[in-house]
């Protein structure tokens, strides 16, 4: 049914002569507000649960296992530490803040935010199927952080800071970029007087300068444009992971009572957790983001 209405949304934009951009923002709408009717934030965790779902309808007498990882980061250990492919969620706001583009962070710094990295996300997927390849079961492993060794947003932003100071990237002229503390914004409102006093009202200035000059200013005008609505459309994205009905996100501790089972019954079994490591209490959170992430964001990532 959701394929369906997708693709009659795509021939209807297309018989109506919308341009490729135009369709491509309809579309993202579309998702939107088909996964919101359902009660998930965004298409992203939409399109998981259906997997999900999809996979509970279809999979017969067979064993399933799912592991659900939170917000995967570069590798402890495996095959080296540091190790990641492109930007993933927080690593986009750290970049931003090394590049000196960063001025604010919109967060409640108390709150929890879940983390794993990758090579225990795959340990753990090792693990839980050599433990269910014999035996039936139909079980959910959450793999992360949040309950057994909690990071919060204020230690983001220490690590960040104390990194990038110590360490500032060199910028295309040579030049290192001085960092400094950036502006804090708690909840949403605060976020919107912020947006709004900083870059809604001058682009009204702009906007009315630029009728004034018949269209002098419709590039500036249009780029400016594009970039508030982009930040606006990114805000409304990550809003559900920043914050539970308009609060610090200590709700979204993921339970993994299933992983730790997990993890006790593999230690008692035998198995070498040395080597297929997921215990996510191992891990110092400040000697991982200094020593460990950052550098390896900077490394393979940050292009």
């Amino acid at each position: 049914m959701e394929k369906k209405k997708v693709e009659d949304k795509l021939n209807q934009l297309r018989e109506e002569g919308a341009i490729e951009h135009d369709i491509e923002l309809a579309m993202k709408d579309l998702g939107t507000q088909r996964a919101t009717m359902y009660g998930w934030p965004n298409t992203y965790v939409f399109t998981k649960a259906m997997g999900e779902m999809l996979v509970g309808t279809t999979k017969g007498n067979m064993n399933v296992v799912i592991v659900r990882p939170t917000m995967v980061t570069s590798t402890y250990k495996e095959p080296f530490p540091g190790w990641i492919e492109g930007l993933r969620t927080i690593d986009s706001i750290v970049v931003a803040y090394g590049k000196g583009k960063l001025v604010c962070f919109l967060a409640n710094l108390e709150a929890v935010f879940d983390v794993i990295p990758a090579d225990m996300v795959v340990n753990a997927m090792l693990v839980a199927m050599v433990a269910h390849a014999n035996q039936p079961s139909d079980i959910i492993y959450h793999v992360g952080s949040s309950v057994v060794n909690p990071v919060m947003y204020l230690n983001l932003r220490d690590y960040s800071v104390r990194y990038f100071t110590e360490k500032p990237w060199i910028n295309r002229d040579g030049k290192p970029v001085k960092v400094g503390k950036f502006t804090i914004l708690r909840n949403m409102d605060s976020f919107r007087k912020y947006m709004y006093i900083r870059y809604l009202l001058p682009l009204k200035g702009l906007e009315l300068v630029n009728a004034a000059s018949c269209q002098y200013f419709q590039k500036m005008y249009l780029d400016f444009n594009r970039k508030i609505r982009t930040v606006l459309r990114l805000v409304e994205l990550y809003k559900p992971y920043l914050f539970f009905n308009g609060v610090a996100c200590f709700a979204h501790r993921f339970d993994n009572t299933n992983t730790e089972k997990l993890l006790s019954s593999a230690r008692q079994g035998g198995v070498e957790t040395e080597l297929f490591y997921f215990d996510t209490k191992m891990i110092d959170w400040e000697d991982y983001f200094i020593n460990i992430h950052f550098p390896g964001i900077i490394k393979y990532a940050f292009k």
